[in-house]
């Protein structure tokens, strides 16, 4: 990458959290969740040097405040998960909530699937996936029958042992259920959870697969050929990323992020999940902050490799306080740092909208883009 050459690099951090929405009510969040704070308090203090010198952790009301360019982002669409809030960043407004399924999908639906992939399901229900599998992991084995479930989320989650419905089968389910997850069951992504071990020692593996609505026109698409890492090629459908390799956890991502860096790309676009899919989802603030603090260490890494023509927009999708009851997302304001070229220090305060990521993106690389307010 040709050092005069503008680049933007936005990592997302999932799930974490910089305190209570306005509105957290309204998405059933009556705990003050404050994923940030609480994890600190919980832990009694972590170490993430760079986090606290971004303004990362004061966003979320922790540590030093620094001499950095750094505030809060407060979540304009209806929705506390990952698709809402890529979308946002990248400039489109969920203005109507996707369906979510407390008590299970509509026995229709349920029966539609199954005729489409000629076999029973077993669950149809809310449940933690890794709690489902545990319960159900047995039938499942013996039947070969797929386990359907939700959660808070819009979401149509199969989970199958590996063993007994190879991968790739579980990916063609996963694109019938997409077919037929149509409006008024429009549910926002069908995901594919695979999982291995024996009774009483399920656990998934890392060939989740998720399969989103297709994303309106967003800046992703004006941009084109982005570098996407994790997740965040899935939550668009692909549209508009170059072909990498899909990589399924945070030390993974991290390689991917070298490899990026040392590439062509203008535009980075990063998602490291463990902070959610291993420790907001499990209630877990000890192993919360260790990944956080090990981020630190990535993130240590990418200032050391940054040019002079590159700017770094850390934050994050949702929050995911796992010091609450829920094991859910929660509707929470979202920490923003900016660094590097043009990133003069100010404390941005709280700023409406994600989509002031997608703006500052499309400032620093000189593309027309009329949504949000830029940051830097």
């Amino acid at each position: 990458m040709p050092e005069t050459q503008p680049r933007a690099i936005v990592v997302v951090l999932d799930g974490v959290g910089a305190g209570e929405a306005p509105d957290a009510a309204a998405f059933g969040d009556l705990d003050n969740p404050s994923t940030i704070r609480h994890v600190w308090d919980a832990v009694g203090g972590f170490k993430a040097p760079a986090l606290e010198k971004a303004g990362f952790l004061a966003a979320g009301g922790v540590g030093k405040a620094p001499n950095g360019r750094y505030g809060r982002l407060r979540e304009l669409s209806q929705g506390k998960d990952s698709v809402t809030g890529h979308w946002e960043m990248m400039g489109v407004v969920t203005e109507k909530a996707f369906p979510t399924y407390p008590e299970g999908f509509p026995i229709p639906l349920i029966k539609n699937f199954e005729k489409a992939i000629g076999t029973q399901s077993l669950g149809n229900c809310a449940a933690s996936g890794t709690e489902i599998i545990n319960r159900l992991g047995d039938l499942h084995h013996d039947t070969g029958f797929p386990i359907v479930y939700t959660s808070a989320d819009s979401v149509f989650q199969i989970a199958c042992h590996e063993e007994v419905v190879p991968v790739e089968k579980l990916y063609d389910w996963c694109r019938i259920a997409r077919k037929l997850c149509v409006a008024p069951n429009n549910v926002q992504r069908v995901i594919a959870r695979p999982f291995i071990g024996k009774p009483g020692g399920y656990a998934r593996t890392q060939h989740r697969k998720d399969f989103p609505l297709p994303a309106p026109p967003n800046l992703v698409d004006k941009i084109g050929d982005v570098f996407g890492i994790g997740v965040v090629p899935e939550l668009f459908d692909g549209r508009g990323f170059r072909a990498v390799k899909r990589t399924q956890n945070n030390a993974e991502h991290e390689g991917m992020l070298w490899e990026a860096m040392q590439s062509d790309a203008r535009f980075i676009f990063a998602n490291f999940e463990d902070t959610d899919m291993l420790y907001g989802h499990r209630n877990d603030p000890i192993g919360f902050a260790k990944c956080l603090e090990r981020f630190d260490q990535t993130l240590q890494g990418i200032l050391e490799r940054m040019t002079p023509a590159d700017l770094l927009l850390l934050t994050a999708d949702h929050g995911n306080d796992p010091t609450t009851a829920s094991t859910d997302h929660s509707r929470e304001y979202v920490p923003v740092a900016v660094l590097g070229s043009g990133a003069r220090p100010a404390q941005l305060g709280d700023v409406e909208g994600m989509t002031a990521i997608g703006a500052t993106v499309a400032r620093h690389l000189g593309v027309d883009w009329k949504v949000g307010t830029p940051l830097a």
